[in-house]
């Protein structure tokens, strides 16, 4: 796990990466590199930080050169031996033990085709002396990003988007599509960027410079095409053994020189990877999360740390307890600038802050049960999806009638909120909708007509292509499962934008690497197998790898009601951050641009204020966003540079 960061034909160039590289220091503390060549009538320039996890000899540092090809490269591969081997076979004579090596030499015998092969998480650069041509690649999940921008003829390319702005000495522009988009979902979706020229390198693809200036694209993997296959083997009635592909998973993940930790939450998901994890490395560490007292009481938070500590004490596992008592006033602009784009979930606090303390006690690597609501249908709106289904067949009266008393319901009152009420409006927002209606509304923050409330009138049409592209992404598969089609949709969009990208940027602004054994190419082949009616039965979801997790767990953590990566934002919103919340809607860079209208956010945060309505998610991302905003028009905060706002001139 590392940055990288190069140019291509790309004025001052090496200037540039220097830059880039070092932007991208807390990436990687182990070690730096640096790499020149001439190319066309220009130059190619590679660098490299470093986060010293397999191969900690000199034999693993980077960018690597081995006869005419060089490698800067961010992630790891877990069939690394099986690869290695292969090509020793074949004759080749490896100097070290790195996986980098590895892929260097895979890329020299196929070339493109060595993607397809690969099993992990990267992305990277490789630069042939011979042809003079650059080539960058992306894993076929997204779980790496890779952030490029051209101009001309030239290129650049870094680990996070910080780097390029940066580099760019604050020529980009705020792309208000992005803008529009986050305020939707709370992240940015990876078909988007923060800033117009730069772009996601989309996952599953490669793209190849050349030294005349062309640029050629590919795609190795296609996440609807797997579902495609998923459904053909489900039909022909080849289930898969989830239990014993998790398990091979999760120890292929372990492999490492560094020690080994995981994130216990005390769900499902985590207990099980600890578990496995536990049998190949006994001891391992284990690190958990608990709030404030009064914290957790006015959010009604479940007791999540006595469901990690009953996992740590089966499993021999040493737990540490870390207590989330943040001073989010500071934290939230630090988190702004880690984060890159502006992605409003508080979740990512908490990923900091356990890769931080583990960070401390010497762990350089944790494994994360990211991933596994998203493919087996283990999110509130996937069950909420399929009810409201049943819900539709309700006598429209009634419907009415249920809905008009449920709104009268306050959310909170002063003391303690009320869940079961927030679920209940929340449910009744999208039941009557259409099914790709229903499932976008079930997990973003406004309506349609919310956000054109919310927003410049000028915006309209571009809350139209957001929406559309939602719609145009949902529905881009020939399934005929619904609960594997709203998978597919999470698959493709809200993990890779969303909670990998905030895992990602979070924990490496810990320098720290977070390994995600759910989401893996073999494991995402299986979930797609596994019919729908198999994920959600009755009223579990993740039917099927509960069904598997109870080969080890006990059902008692295996059944529990699902628990919540989250943090008690309403606590927060009605004390620490009401004065900052007061000071975005009066005299914030979002109202004062026109990007928001200040009537239609004052009546937000009213309606939170009174109890009636839950806005602190809403809030809390309008304030994540208003920090985003600022540093990017700015130079400062973000670490974003200047750029133009959404509807105004550049500030260049």
């Amino acid at each position: 796990m590392c940055g990288i960061a190069g140019t291509y034909r790309w004025p001052d160039g090496k200037v540039v990466t220097d830059l880039l590289t070092e932007t991208l220091a807390h990436r990687g503390p182990d070690g730096a590199g640096r790499y020149s060549h001439p190319v066309g009538d220009g130059e190619v320039h590679l660098g490299h930080r470093r986060l010293a996890i397999v191969d900690l000899s000199g034999t693993g540092a980077q960018p690597m050169v081995r006869d005419g090809l060089v490698l800067t490269y961010n992630g790891e591969l877990y069939n690394a031996p099986e690869l290695r081997a292969e090509l020793a076979a074949s004759g080749v004579r490896f100097r070290g033990t790195s996986d980098t090596e590895v892929l260097l030499e895979a890329w020299r015998r196929w070339g493109t085709d060595c993607l397809p092969r690969l099993r992990g998480m990267f992305a990277f650069g490789v630069f042939d002396e011979r042809t003079g041509e650059l080539v960058l690649a992306r894993d076929q999940l997204g779980i790496k990003p890779l952030f490029l921008l051209r101009r001309g003829g030239g290129l650049v390319f870094a680990s996070e988007l910080k780097a390029l702005a940066a580099a760019t000495g604050g020529s980009l522009e705020v792309d208000p599509g992005a803008m529009v988009a986050s305020l939707l979902y709370y992240w940015v979706p990876d078909s988007r960027c923060a800033f117009r020229e730069a772009e996601k390198l989309p996952p599953g693809s490669w793209l190849r410079c050349r030294p005349d200036g062309r640029v050629d694209r590919g795609r190795f993997w296609h996440l609807r095409d797997v579902a495609a296959e998923g459904r053909e083997r489900a039909l022909a009635g080849e289930l898969p053994d989830i239990a014993a592909i998790v398990e091979e998973s999760t120890r292929r993940h372990l492999l490492s020189d560094v020690p080994v930790a995981t994130f216990l939450s005390g769900g499902l998901d985590s207990s099980y990877l600890t578990a496995l994890a536990a049998r190949d490395r006994p001891g391992i560490s284990a690190y958990t999360i608990g709030f404030r007292a009064e914290d957790a009481r006015f959010e009604a938070m479940p007791d999540d740390l006595r469901y990690a500590r009953q996992v740590a004490e089966q499993f021999g596992v040493d737990l540490h307890e870390i207590e989330i008592a943040p001073d989010v006033l500071d934290l939230l602009p630090r988190m702004t600038y880690h984060l890159d784009e502006p992605i409003g979930d508080p979740a990512a606090i908490n990923t900091f802050l356990i890769c931080s303390a583990a960070r401390e006690a010497g762990v350089k690597v944790m494994l994360s049960g990211m991933g596994a609501d998203e493919l087996f249908a283990g999110y509130r709106k996937h069950l909420a999806n399929r009810l409201a289904l049943r819900y539709q067949r309700v006598p429209r009266p009634l419907r009415r009638g249920l809905s008009a008393a449920v709104g009268r319901l306050p959310v909170a009152t002063a003391s303690r909120g009320f869940r079961s009420v927030r679920f209940a409006k929340r449910f009744l927002s999208f039941a009557d909708l259409p099914e790709e209606t229903a499932f976008r509304r079930s997990y973003t923050m406004y309506d349609r007509d919310e956000l054109l409330a919310l927003l410049d009138p000028d915006l309209a049409g571009t809350v139209d292509d957001v929406l559309t592209e939602h719609a145009d992404t949902y529905q881009d598969n020939d399934l005929d499962d619904f609960v594997n089609r709203m998978c597919l949709g999470d698959a493709r969009m809200f993990l890779p934008g969303l909670n990998l990208a905030y895992t990602d940027r979070s924990s490496m602004a810990a320098s720290t690497e977070v390994r995600v054994p759910y989401v893996d190419v073999e494991v995402v082949r299986a979930a797609f197998a596994v019919p729908g009616d198999r994920k959600i039965v009755g009223r579990q979801g993740k039917a099927v790898l509960k069904e598997a997790a109870t080969s080890v767990l006990p059902r008692e953590i295996v059944y529990r009601p699902k628990g919540l990566f989250s943090a008690p934002l309403r606590a927060w919103m009605s004390r620490d951050l009401a004065p900052l919340v007061r000071e975005v809607v009066n005299d914030g860079v979002l109202v004062s641009s026109g990007f928001l209208r200040r009537d239609a956010l004052a009546r937000l945060v009213a309606a939170d204020a009174a109890g009636q309505q839950d806005y602190s998610k809403h809030l809390w991302h309008v304030l994540t966003l208003e920090y985003w905003y600022r540093g990017a028009t700015s130079g400062a905060g973000s670490g974003a540079g200047s750029g133009a706002g959404p509807g105004t001139h550049s500030t260049t």
